[in-house]
C-alpha cells in the first residue's frame, strides 16, 4: 500500500472501510437519524459521533461492575480450598496471555500504518503548500516591479518630459504614450493582484504544523501504552511459569488498567474511524462547503479538486478561473512594452542624455528590463495555476488519509476490541488461579504439624525430640508405662539375679 502511494496518483476511489464506517447509524440524543456527511462543525453531528464512542465506554463500566463484584467475591472467601492441579487454568492463562499479546501486537502495526499515513498526508500536503506559496511570491514579484520599480522610474520621466522643449508635438505624443503605458501596467496590476487576493486566504502551514505536533505526541504515546500492556502480559506469563502468586495477584491489579486502557482506546478509535469514513466518502463536497475561504470562490477550489478533463482521452477541459486574469494580465504587459517602444523613440532625438540631469533612455532601459521580467513572469503563471499537478497532490494526501491511515485506524479498533475482551478474559482466570496457590507460610505450618512434609533436617529433629520425651515418660511414670521395645535377660543373667 505505502509503495501505491508514492505513484503518481491522478484519481481517487472511496475506499470500501470509509462505505462501512460511514454507515454506521448517527443518532442523536432522542434517537433520530442525524445527516452523516462530514460536518465538524455542527453540533448535532459532533453529538452523534459522541454517542457512537460511548458505546465502548459503556460497555467498559458494565465489564468494570462485574468484574469487580466477582473479585469482591474472591477477596471475602476465607474458606479454606482443598489443593488440587491447577494445570488446566494455567494453560488456559497462557493461552489467552498469548492470544491478547497477539491483538496487541496488531494494534502496533495499525499504529504504525496511521503513522505512514500521516506522515505521507503531511508530505503531499507540504508539497501543495509550496505550490501555493509559489504563485503568491510570483504574483508579488510581478507586483513589487509594476508598483514600486517601474513607478519610482516613470516619476522620473515625468519630471523629466517637465522641462522646456523645441517640439511640443513630439512631447505630447510621448506624455500619451507614457500614459497609455502607466494604464497598462495598472491593468496588469489589477489582474494579478485579482489572482493574489484569491489566494491570500489559502495558507495551509499552520493547519500541517498543528498536524505534526499531534501526530509527534500521538504515535510515541501509544506505543507507550501499548509496550505497557506487552509488560502487564509478561508478567502473567511469569506468573503462569513461575507458579508466583505473587506475580498473579499483580496482574489482577494491572489486568484491570488493562481492561479500562483497552476500552477507552476502542472508544476513541470509533469515533475517529466513523468521522473519518464520513469525511472520505466526499472529501470534495466538505471543502467547498465549510474549508473554502471567503477570498476563494467554490468553483476555483473544484476545478482543482476535481481537475475534470486531466486524464480525459477526449480532452475536453473545464476553463481556468484564473485564465481570464492571465490572458489580460499578458496583453496588457505586451501593450506596455509596445508603449515603451514609442517612448523610447521619441526620447532619444527630444531628451538626449546631456541636456536633462538625469539619462532618460537609460530609465526608459531599466524600465523595459522590469517590463520584460513582469512579462516572463505573467507568462509562467499559467503552468504554474494549471490544475494537474496540485490534483495529483491533493490526491495523495486523500489517498494517505483514506487509505493507509483509515486502514491502520481499523485495525487498530478491531484491536482494541478484541484485546479489551482477551484482558476481561485474563483478569477473571487469573483471580480464579491465585486462590489454589498456597502461601509460602502456609508450607511452614505444614511442615511442623507434619514431619514428612519437611526438610530432612526438620525430621530428624523431630524424632530426637520425640525420643527425648518418651524417655521423660518413661521414667516420670514408671510402671503406667511400658516402652515399645523391652530387653529380655539372657538365662545367665537370671541366674545371677536369682539365685538358688
Amino acid at each position: 500500500m505505502a509503495r501505491m502511494l508514492q505513484e503518481n496518483v491522478v484519481t481517487y476511489k472511496t475506499p470500501a472501510l470509509a462505505h462501512i464506517f460511514h454507515s454506521f447509524p448517527h443518532l442523536n440524543v432522542s434517537g433520530h437519524h442525524v445527516n452523516s456527511a462530514f460536518a465538524p462543525r455542527s453540533e448535532l453531528y459532533l453529538e452523534s459521533l459522541g454517542i457512537l464512542g460511548s458505546i465502548p465506554s459503556v460497555w467498559l463500566i458494565i465489564t468494570m461492575f462485574l468484574l469487580l463484584i466477582y473479585l469482591m467475591t474472591r477477596c471475602c472467601d476465607r474458606k479454606p480450598r482443598p489443593r488440587h492441579s491447577i494445570v488446566v487454568l494455567k494453560w488456559t492463562l497462557a493461552i489467552f496471555t498469548v492470544l491478547s499479546c497477539g491483538a496487541v501486537g496488531v494494534s502496533l502495526y495499525g499504529n504504525d500504518d496511521l503513522h505512514n499515513g500521516v506522515v505521507q498526508f503531511q508530505t503531499s500536503a507540504r508539497a501543495l503548500d509550496d505550490l501555493i506559496i509559489s504563485v503568491k511570491n510570483q504574483t508579488l514579484d510581478i507586483e513589487i516591479l509594476l508598483q514600486v520599480n517601474i513607478h519610482d522610474k516613470l516619476t522620473s520621466i515625468e519630471d523629466i518630459i517637465d522641462l522646456p522643449v523645441p517640439n511640443l508635438t513630439a512631447r505630447a505624443q510621448i506624455v500619451t504614450a507614457l500614459n497609455t503605458l502607466i494604464g497598462n501596467a495598472a491593468s496588469t496590476l489589477t489582474n494579478i493582484r485579482g489572482i493574489s487576493s484569491s489566494l491570500r486566504g489559502v495558507y495551509l502551514t499552520s493547519f500541517i504544523d498543528d498536524v505534526y505536533l499531534m501526530e509527534s505526541i500521538r504515535w510515541p504515546l501509544t506505543m507507550g501504552v501499548l509496550s505497557i500492556l506487552l509488560v502487564f502480559c509478561v508478567i502473567l506469563l511469569f506468573g503462569v511459569a513461575r507458579h508466583s502468586r505473587c506475580a498473579l495477584i499483580m496482574f489482577s491489579v494491572f489486568g484491570l488498567f488493562a481492561v479500562i486502557i483497552s476500552w477507552l482506546t476502542a472508544s476513541i478509535y470509533l469515533t475517529a474511524a466513523v468521522a473519518l469514513g464520513d469525511f472520505c466518502v466526499n472529501p470534495n463536497e466538505w471543502l467547498e462547503r465549510d474549508w473554502t475561504p471567503s477570498s476563494l470562490r467554490p468553483d476555483t477550489l473544484s476545478f482543482y479538486t476535481t481537475c475534470e478533463g486531466s486524464n480525459n482521452p477526449t480532452g475536453s477541459t473545464r476553463t481556468n478561473p484564473f485564465g481570464m486574469a492571465i490572458r489580460h494580465a499578458s496583453t496588457s504587459v505586451d501593450a506596455t512594452n509596445y508603449q515603451l517602444d514609442i517612448v523610447t523613440r521619441l526620447a532619444k532625438t527630444l531628451y538626449p542624455p546631456s541636456t536633462t540631469k538625469e539619462d532618460m533612455p537609460l530609465l526608459l532601459q531599466r524600465i523595459r528590463m522590469d517590463v520584460e521580467n513582469a512579462a516572463r513572469m505573467v507568462s509562467a503563471l499559467p503552468a504554474s495555476l494549471e490544475c494537474r499537478q496540485i490534483h495529483v497532490q491533493y490526491n495523495r494526501a486523500l489517498h494517505a488519509t483514506c487509505d493507509l491511515a483509515l486502514f491502520g485506524l481499523a485495525l487498530m479498533l478491531v484491536a482494541s476490541i478484541v484485546s479489551g475482551i482477551f484482558f476481561t478474559i485474563l483478569v477473571w482466570l487469573d483471580s480464579h488461579t491465585w486462590i489454589y496457590i498456597r502461601k509460602k507460610q502456609d508450607y511452614a505450618k505444614a511442615e511442623e504439624r507434619d514431619p514428612f512434609l519437611g526438610r530432612p533436617g526438620s525430621t530428624a529433629s523431630s524424632s530426637q525430640s520425640h525420643g527425648h520425651q518418651m524417655t521423660t515418660l518413661t521414667r516420670n511414670q514408671g510402671s503406667y508405662y511400658y516402652p515399645l521395645f523391652i530387653s529380655h535377660p539372657t538365662p545367665a543373667q537370671h541366674a545371677q539375679n536369682h539365685p538358688a
